[in-house]
């Protein structure tokens, strides 16, 4: 059963050349010019297409500007697309620049309170599972300190322990797999393995091809806002390591 679907996704930028600071610049500008648009047209995604099954742990790779991070903020309802229909059966989290959102003057049972009601959780919900989300975290001891005191690896344990605690769904993964140090790592993995016993779905962006290989039962490859493959992760990698794919940015 497909727990993701998208059909016919586009998101259409646009750049403008020396915008109009007004509307009477624009129409002097337009008849002086005989031109009416100022801007060109740039998809980050162009008619994407996609069915991700309960339970597969789904790749993307490409090179940067490829679209992916784009797709994950479709994927995670941030970004409306420009045309195309989006379907998540079930509840979705993210693992997106781990600790984004968190307010520095705030503690961190302050910021997971913050965190879980940006989510829709109830309060009575999230006070629960407080305890259990600094102990992952290994913050225990600094539960009372604001989080601007914070080192980058304290905060995103604290991110990473946050997202994983809601169990959702659906989990969008976007290069924070690396977290903390060996031992540390070693829980998240833990913490991985346990998603998908349960047959939850995993979604997930990597430049750490040997890691999607080594995760992912299907990979996409993107360029320049489409799909160009989707199926084995091996020769998913193979093609974005190709000249073919380089020969494509040129």
């Amino acid at each position: 059963m497909a727990v993701i679907e998208l059909e016919n996704i586009s998101v259409e930028y646009r750049r403008y050349h020396e915008r109009p600071t007004s509307l009477k610049e624009s129409i002097l500008r337009a008849v002086k010019t005989g031109q009416f648009r100022h801007y060109t047209k740039l998809f980050a995604l162009k008619n994407v297409s996609l069915k991700v099954e309960q339970g597969e742990v789904f790749g993307v790779i490409g090179s940067n500007g490829a679209g992916k991070s784009t797709l994950l903020r479709v994927l995670a309802g941030v970004l409306p697309p420009t045309e195309g229909t989006r379907r998540i059966d079930g509840s979705i989290d993210s693992l997106i620049s781990l600790g984004a959102g968190f307010d520095p003057e705030l503690n961190a049972v302050e910021n997971i309170l913050l965190y879980g009601s940006l989510r829709r959780r109830k309060s009575s919900e999230i006070k629960k599972h407080i305890g259990r989300i600094l102990e992952f975290a290994e913050l225990t001891k600094f539960a009372d300190t604001p989080i601007k005191y914070y080192s980058s690896g304290m905060s995103a344990r604290l991110g990473f322990a946050v997202a994983v605690d809601s169990d959702p769904d659906v989990l969008l993964v976007d290069e924070v797999l690396a977290v903390g140090d060996e031992r540390f790592r070693a829980k998240c993995d833990q913490v991985f393995a346990d998603f998908l016993h349960k047959g939850k779905t995993v979604f997930m962006v990597s430049h750490a091809l040997e890691t999607v290989k080594k995760l992912c039962n299907r990979v996409g490859v993107l360029s320049q806002g489409q799909f160009i493959f989707t199926g084995d992760a091996e020769q998913a990698v193979k093609l974005y390591l190709s000249p073919d794919y380089a020969t494509r940015l040129s």
